[in-house]
Parts: structure tokens; sequence; C-alpha cells
């Protein structure tokens, strides 16, 4: 049975800009590599309501998990909840449990409670919140959508948060092998590895060093008996030419 799957939205014109990279692909791919959950897609919009309503609707219709980045905050274009809450039809208020969260921490820090910061009480209906012990205030989930922030390490909180309620598969392994070759020498023989290891992804990533060309290959799965046969029946085919 192949592994749950996941897709990823990034919402923010900062990252289209160029003006703000993002970290959190990376990160995100990993922990749910470790959970057994396959990272299908990423794409990234900008903060328009009608461009995020139907990337959600036509991720979340795609694949079993869909998880956001960017957009919760307090600023006037911070409309990934508005968003969602249409993309489900759904109506969308300051909740409660939210708003007392957010208010007990701008008590504790002395700082006003204005009307900018309770925007991020704001939860579409039918919504479960997602802690947030970084800056308290939440994210959340909407059947199969999490929604959450953009910032690194508030992200990375959430993740760990919401990685332990979704159904996990297989953990993902890889092992990498270095060939001293151009790619257009070993495309022959990885097409013949790929159809013969079907349940495998097989990916080349060239470089030069000093002048000299050579690629990564990279071989991902399942089965770590699978992968080792892969990568030793390679490696015999370029006797004195890997490492």
């Amino acid at each position: 049975m192949p592994n749950p799957t996941a897709a990823m939205l990034v919402i923010g014109d900062e990252i289209l800009s160029g003006r703000t990279r993002d970290a959190n692909m990376y990160y995100l791919a990993g922990e749910l590599g470790k959970r057994g959950i396959t990272l299908k897609e990423v794409r990234v919009v900008s903060d328009d309501r009608t461009a995020i309503i139907e990337a959600v609707n036509a991720l979340r219709a795609t694949y079993d998990t869909v998880i956001t980045s960017g957009g919760i905050g307090p600023t006037h274009d911070d409309i990934t909840a508005e968003a969602i809450a249409a993309a489900f039809g759904v109506p969308i208020g300051i909740r409660d449990d939210a708003r007392a969260l957010l208010a007990a921490h701008y008590a504790r820090t002395g700082t006003e409670f204005n009307d900018a910061r309770q925007r991020m009480a704001r939860i579409p209906d039918g919504a479960t919140l997602i802690d947030n012990p970084i800056s308290v205030a939440p994210g959340f989930t909407l059947e199969n959508v999490h929604v959450m922030a953009g910032v690194p390490n508030i992200f990375q909180a959430m993740v760990a948060s919401v990685i332990p309620t979704l159904t996990g598969g297989q953990p993902l392994l890889s092992q990498t092998l270095r060939i001293n070759r151009g790619e257009g020498e070993i495309a022959g023989p990885l097409t013949a590895l790929a159809e013969d290891y079907p349940d495998l992804s097989i990916g080349s990533y060239p470089f030069i060093r000093d002048g000299a060309y050579g690629s990564n290959i990279v071989i991902r799965g399942v089965d770590a008996g699978q992968i080792d046969a892969a990568i030793t029946r390679l490696a015999a085919h370029f006797p004195g030419d890997t490492a």
C-alpha cells in the first residue's frame, strides 16, 4: 500500500518577490518523510484571496494532507484564514478560545491587545486550533488542511504539534552514490535501473568539480533491500568511478 501523500502551500508576496527565502519546505519534507508521508507537491501563491482559494481546493482534493504556511498574522495582507474559510464555504469570526489565549499572552507581556492583534483570533467555523508555543497566536486545522504561520521557528513548532496526528506510512529511506561521469554517460544505465526498480525514486544531480563532470545519484524508497540492490548494481556498472 502506498504511503499517504501531502502537499504544501506557501502563501506570501514576500516569497514571490524574492525578498524572503522560504525555509519551511525543506524542514517539512524531512519531517513528513520520517512519518512515512510523501510530499508530492509544493505551490507558492501571492497574498491573493482567489489564488489561495483555488490552490487550497485543488490540493485538498488531490492529497491526503495539505499544510499551508504564511498569512495568519495581524496585518492587512494576512488573509489566509479568511481565504481558507471561503474555500470550505464556512463562516469565520473571532473565537473565544483563541481570543483568550492571545489576551492572556498580551496581558503577561504588558502589550495592548488591539484590533490588529485580535484579527489573529479569527478562526473558521469547525476548525481545531494548532498550538503555538512560540508566539501563542494559533494555527488551525480544517478537515485535511493545516494552516500554519510562515515564520520558520513558529512553523516548525506547529508542525511538531500536527505531525503526530497524521496517518503515516513507511519512513522514506535514501542512499547517495557519486559517479564521476557526465549525465550523458550514465543516462542509459539509470533508465534501465528505473525500469527494473519501479518502486524506487532515482534522481540524478549533476555537478562540475575541478573541470570534471559528475553526478550524485540519489535513490529513495521504503524498502532498504531494494535500495541496497540498486546502489550495488549501479556501482558495479561504473567500477572505479564511484564514491
